[in-house]
């Protein structure tokens, strides 16, 4: 049996498979497969003939080396050829994952008059004359610039703009399927903050809204305090504003399921970066006033010397008890553990010296920081970023409605009111009825979400 994590459509491969012309052959290549480990997803018969017998296998593995472990089980197979391997995730980004298409038919003379010239001109004087009709008359109302330097994408590290669009192109795709967005990647080859400041500055007039994705801490900060003051379209930083969302929505909802107070809650938050001072933010404005930040220089706390900018702002704001020592001293009777570091950095047993009915949120990603399967052992409610455990706390169930709302509304700004709007919307499309600690956080397939978030962020009643 493999020892690989669990597998994942991440790594699903298609194998092209040439056999003797045995049926049979079907149920061994079968068997091999979940004897290594994986799962069978699909088998098709691609071609048989009096000599030959084309199979073409799809199956899930746990990573890239499992992978290749189950096309060796398959191979090893008595009278089986591994043809051909195909990863269906890179298939799918062939191409490019998202294009342009026109909303207006461009059939003969006039409509190519009216789309283009002569006749865009007049529409073009007309905002010349008007500035406010641009949002009226083109597509900026409807447009978002998803922007990166690709300083830290996903848990890649600093890989650059190039390696970063696909994860951009991603990011655009989700915008208009969760919330009819029309988002376009903007990779910028520039990780000096002036330089971004002033690349979005000149490129914001086309846009209505602004996502900044993957840049660094602590740059990220700077990068998004300039962009406020200066623009007057909404600048969201995802990685920062959308992950404190869809946490403080989780938590909501599994202090419900423990019934515990938020704002009695004792809370540790393993991580002080960008992720982690949003949520530390958030959960103060939302009104817990228990929180300890864990990270390098252990848990952080007034007075101490060394830290940088960011984090000596929140060992000021943070910590009122003043505890001091490693993450198993900051645990010690704590009711929530919220992690956005590092994997491995819990150990399980650890969480029995938290309060009785403890909340793990291990959101590392794709390895957190405790395996949810272990932590589940020790704690009432686990939660993690991953597709394949309960309770996946993904951005997806935030930044959709957020910009459908921001623009809706012609925003110039996003407030922290705004954001526990959101975060209050996103923890009540769960009914009552179906909160328990394997379900605090809707799917991100719930077409309720990006509604709710999106009425939140206007300041619709509900």
């Amino acid at each position: 049996m493999s020892r690989h994590s669990a597998t994942t459509s991440s790594y699903s491969i298609t194998m092209r498979l040439h056999t003797a012309p045995d049926h049979g052959v079907v149920g061994q290549v079968a068997t091999a497969i979940a004897q290594a480990g994986g799962i069978v997803t699909a088998i098709d018969v691609a071609e048989s003939t009096g000599t030959r017998l084309v199979l073409d296998v799809t199956c899930s593995a746990g990573d890239a080396d499992h992978a290749k472990e189950l096309e060796a089980a398959v191979d090893a197979v008595g009278g089986v050829e591994v043809y051909k391997v195909s990863d269906r995730t890179f298939l799918l980004h062939l191409g490019g994952k998202i294009e342009v298409s026109s909303k207006v038919p461009l059939r003969n003379r006039d409509d190519l008059s009216m789309a283009y010239t002569p006749g865009v001109g007049r529409v073009s004087k007309a905002i010349a004359d008007h500035p406010e009709d641009v949002w009226r008359l083109t597509s900026k109302g409807n447009t978002v610039a998803v922007v990166t330097d690709g300083s830290a994408v996903l848990g890649l590290g600093n890989i650059g703009p190039g390696a970063a669009l696909p994860v951009m192109e991603g990011k655009a795709a989700l915008f208009k399927r969760f919330a009819d967005i029309d988002a376009w990647p903007i990779c910028l080859d520039t990780q000096d903050v002036d330089e971004i400041v002033r690349a979005v500055e000149m490129i914001a007039p086309g846009f209505g809204g602004i996502n900044l994705e993957d840049i660094a801490a602590p740059r990220c900060f700077e990068i998004e305090r300039r962009l406020r003051e200066s623009l007057d379209i909404p600048v969201f930083h995802d990685d920062q504003h959308g992950t404190a969302i869809v946490v403080l929505a989780a938590l909501t909802n599994a202090l419900r399921v423990v019934r515990k107070d938020l704002a009695a809650a004792r809370v540790v938050v393993s991580g002080a970066g960008a992720a982690g001072s949003a949520i530390v933010t958030l959960l103060l404005a939302a009104g817990v006033s228990d929180v300890v930040v864990w990270d390098r220089e252990g848990c952080l706390a007034e007075g101490m010397t060394g830290l940088s900018p960011a984090k000596q702002r929140l060992a000021e704001s943070t910590n009122p008890r003043k505890v001091t020592g490693d993450l198993r001293a900051g645990l010690a009777g704590a009711d929530v553990f919220i992690g956005v570091s590092a994997p491995g950095v819990l150990r399980a047993e650890w969480i029995a010296d938290m309060a009785d009915d403890a909340v793990v949120f291990a959101l590392a990603n794709p390895d957190p920081e405790v395996d949810p399967a272990e932590a589940d052992k020790f704690a009432a409610v686990v939660a993690s970023g991953r597709s394949d455990y309960p309770n996946q706390i993904n951005n997806v169930l935030a930044f959709p409605g957020v910009f459908r709302g921001l623009l809706d509304a012609r925003a110039s700004e996003i407030t922290v009111d705004m954001l526990l709007r959101a975060a209050d919307a996103i923890a009540h499309v769960v009914r009552d009825e179906e909160l328990n600690s394997s379900f605090i956080i809707p799917s991100v397939f719930d077409a309720d979400v990006p509604k709710a978030v999106a009425a939140a962020i206007r300041g619709d009643q509900r």
